[in-house]
């Protein structure tokens, strides 16, 4: 009945119009076949080897029609009948495989193997995917023919546990098969079909003393059958209880099995993360989920998989014109390798790839796009440190002169751009996800993002948003409450964190989607190399925007009666500053905070600080215009002016009540820095005066003279009371600052004067103590992974 079709040629071509006509065929003929049919037919075999053949091709037969599906799927009845039929004799070859090919003399592997792939294949066939289908659909099946996929699940459960001490030889082949069984969406199939995996666990432990060939491939399959579509949040909690409480249940397996499980949910959630988000046009979130997942991979050390997300990174990066980013990203691969003609074990991805055979040539090649990168990301100061990187290769260890030539005049060039092209620092905003409706990669966490290039804070809230359209404005900065972290609905706090920003309003309640916008300053690491020196703006401007790690917000508020003729005195500040898990710029263009502190800033503190500022913005205000004499002169007009003029910004007049704080005699350290500041401000002022008549137009003569006649009153008043400084020829070189030198209004030891230059020295003119930050190219190497 079956070797007609079967032997010789299985099925002529299955492509042309009467395929169709024999599958219908094949079909009623085993409609008509009872299980005495069966039997008769198998021992009419006259010989093992012969039935064996049967058996290979009749199951590679029935394989290739499955896949091929030779009934539109809008035919559900010749679908279903074939299926049904198809479900009769696998079980029937199944009852012959456990009889005469299972015992020790008689297994036959690839008859098996062959059998399960062919169960596995029946099973997650499209025409059997009930859940894809209309109700009224779904209740037809069900009724005439049942769940297929519950039978022929429950017999590939039972013929793996036949298998005894042969399942060993499954392992890890039939991994792969058994999980995209598993994940199919049918809650009772999941159940009855999970503990084979715990089955195989075992099975390889009491072997080996580990199952760490299962453990590999299931963490490897998964990552691609989720990322096909299968797989949803039941199947987690279903794998995760199952599984534990199989591994409770025997005292060896309990330890490691519970560490696997937690490694497998870990994996499943950051997938299904991933999954979720990365078919939205907007692909901000998808790059989130690409770092947790290359992280996890990075952790259980999946070299790999680790490599394969880079990729997937960095060609998400580059799509949105994240250039610095992307080179962040590559860096992480070269950082695995090595100078060296060692083969490439780890795998290659990308345009490099095809060429280059050994560590040393990718790790070129990987650092010539890294420079690329940073050199469209406007990131010069990193790709110097990869040209050195790359020169001293070229000098030291391959002598490849024409090499070293041609990087160095890339290097010469990328020097040259520090200084000449315009580089706009960007904008950093607080991002706060508020509500169980988000994902859980952002649910109820805070991030800091760097803005893109000239981005306004509208367009980056458009961008943001854009994902989470049912989303509204927090109307506050502070912390939200249980009421907003636990409730179903989205909440986002998005907003500007500056002084002018509004103070928290009064709500009794908010709604189930609110967003906040704020922008937060960067707190600028201090560096050694750069105290006591007058360095051009160009350079030490890119290192206020990059290579931080701390962000703070200050919101001003009152506290204390209020002075009418003073409103500084009772002016305090709430200064939050928050830390993030990595710099940034890196691998993404925000990261998440990891701690935020609080502290409240008296008046006179905010007093000194704001007077450090003003003389910073003076020197630099000088610097700039000695550096390009060409700079147009109104900013350094309008800043000029709105200090020496009183009727401007109110002078020094607005600080006179905190000098004199009589009542507050723990106040006096904090006092006299403040007049010390203001005493150094003087000499900075003549200096930018004296530049700034230089360059006046005669139209503007008449203002600056009486900005001069402002200066010569304030100067007088300044040091009559605090004192005089001097600090000649201090903006006339580029050498370090020489000392200044203090001629105070009141006699002193000289124990106090040196104790006050000290001050002087740290708290204006220099950086505090502290090392640098590593470079791109200098950051520690990843550890090395299988």
């Amino acid at each position: 009945m079956l070797s007609g079709p079967v032997h010789g040629s299985r099925l002529p071509d299955l492509r042309g119009q009467r395929e169709s006509h024999y599958v219908a065929c094949m079909a009623a003929i085993l409609s008509q076949m009872d299980a005495e049919h069966y039997r008769s037919y198998i021992q009419a075999f006259p010989s093992r080897p012969e039935l064996m053949d049967f058996l290979m091709e009749t199951f590679i037969l029935f394989k290739d029609l499955i896949g091929k599906t030779v009934y539109p799927s809008d035919w559900m009845v010749m679908n279903m009948v074939q299926n049904r039929e198809f479900l009769r004799a696998i079980n029937q070859f199944a009852t012959t495989l456990t009889e005469m090919f299972l015992s020790s003399g008689s297994f036959e592997l690839q008859l098996w193997n062959n059998y399960f792939h062919l169960a596995v294949a029946f099973l997650t066939q499209d025409s059997l995917q009930l859940e894809n289908f209309s109700q009224a659909k779904r209740t037809t099946i069900l009724a005439k023919y049942g769940d297929m996929r519950a039978k022929i699940g429950a017999s590939i459960r039972d013929m793996w546990y036949k298998l005894g001490h042969h399942k060993i030889q499954f392992i890890p082949g039939m991994v792969g098969p058994i999980l995209e069984m598993t994940l199919v969406p049918e809650l009772e199939l999941r159940k009855s079909t999970i503990p084979i995996f715990f089955d195989m666990m075992l099975c390889e432990y009491q072997l080996t003393s580990s199952f760490s060939r299962f453990e590999d491939e299931i963490l490897r399959k998964l990552d691609s059958e989720v990322e096909g579509g299968r797989g949803d949040e039941q199947y987690k909690q279903l794998f995760e209880s199952i599984l534990l409480s199989c591994c409770r249940a025997h005292p060896e397996l309990s330890q490691p099995g519970e560490s696997f499980v937690a490694l497998v949910t870990g994996l499943l959630e950051r997938l299904l993360d991933y999954r979720a988000v990365m078919n939205d046009e907007n692909k901000t979130y998808s790059m989130s989920c690409t770092v947790n997942l290359l992280n996890f991979y990075k952790e259980i050390d999946r070299q790999a998989m680790y490599i394969r997300y880079l990729y997937k990174l960095k060609d998400l990066h580059i799509s949105y014109e994240n250039y610095t980013e992307g080179a962040y990203t590559l860096l992480l691969h070269a950082r695995l390798l090595k100078w060296s003609d060692e083969a490439n074990t780890a795998p290659m991805q990308g345009l490099h790839s095809p060429s280059l055979h050994t560590q040393r040539q990718l790790k070129e090649a990987l650092y010539n796009q890294i420079i690329n990168y940073f050199d469209q990301g406007k990131m010069w100061e990193e790709a110097i440190h990869i040209c050195k990187e790359l020169a001293e290769q070229y000098e030291s260890e391959i002598f490849d002169y024409e090499m070293l030539s041609e990087i160095l005049q890339r290097e010469a060039k990328f020097y040259e751009k520090i200084l000449k092209v315009l580089r706009p620092s960007p904008d950093y905003f607080a991002v706060g996800y508020y509500g169980q409706g988000f994902p859980t990669f952002l649910r109820n966490k805070v991030f800091i993002y760097r803005g893109k290039e000239y981005e306004r804070r509208e367009d980056f809230e458009m961008r943001l948003l854009s994902p989470f359209p049912n989303a509204e404005k927090l109307q506050t900065t502070s912390p939200p409450g249980p009421d907003i972290t636990e409730s179903p609905g989205q909440s986002t706090a998005l907003g500007p964190l500056s002084p002018s920003s509004p103070t928290p309003c009064a709500r009794g309640s908010f709604t189930p989607a609110d967003i906040q916008c704020f922008t937060v300053q960067p707190v600028e690491e201090p560096r050694i190399r750069l105290r006591d020196r007058s360095i051009p703006e160009q350079i030490t401007n890119f290192y206020k925007a990059n290579h931080v790690q701390k962000f703070s917000y200050s919101r001003p508020f009152k506290k204390g009666p209020k002075d009418p003729d003073n409103e500084f005195a009772n002016m305090w500040i709430e200064r939050t500053t928050f830390v993030t898990a990595y710099p940034l710029p890196g691998i993404l263009r925000w990261f998440a905070v990891t701690s935020t502190t609080t502290t409240v800033i008296s008046p006179l503190e905010n007093a000194i600080e704001t007077m450090m500022k003003t003389n910073e913005k003076i020197l630099s205000e000088i610097n700039r215009h000695q550096n390009d004499p060409g700079l147009p002169v109104n900013p350094l007009s309008m800043l000029l002016n709105g200090i020496v003029d009183p009727a401007v910004m109110g002078g020094f007049a607005k600080y006179e009540t905190e000098l004199y704080l009589e009542e507050h005699p723990e106040d006096q350290g904090n006092i006299e820095r403040l007049k010390d500041l203001i005493a150094w401000q003087i000499p900075l002022l003549s200096e930018g005066i004296r530049i700034h008549g230089q360059k006046v137009t005669e139209d503007l003569r008449p203002f600056h003279e009486r900005m001069e006649q402002c200066f010569v009153q304030l100067r007088a008043k300044v040091e009559s009371q605090y004192g005089v400084r001097e600090m000649s020829q201090l903006l006339c070189s580029m050498e370090p600052s020489p000392t200044p030198k203090s001629i105070p209004r009141s006699a002193e030891s000289e124990d106090r004067r040196g104790e006050r230059r000290e001050s002087r020295s740290s708290v204006f003119f220099a950086y505090r103590r502290q090392e640098p930050r590593q470079s791109a190219s200098e950051l520690q190497e990843p550890k090395v992974m299988r």
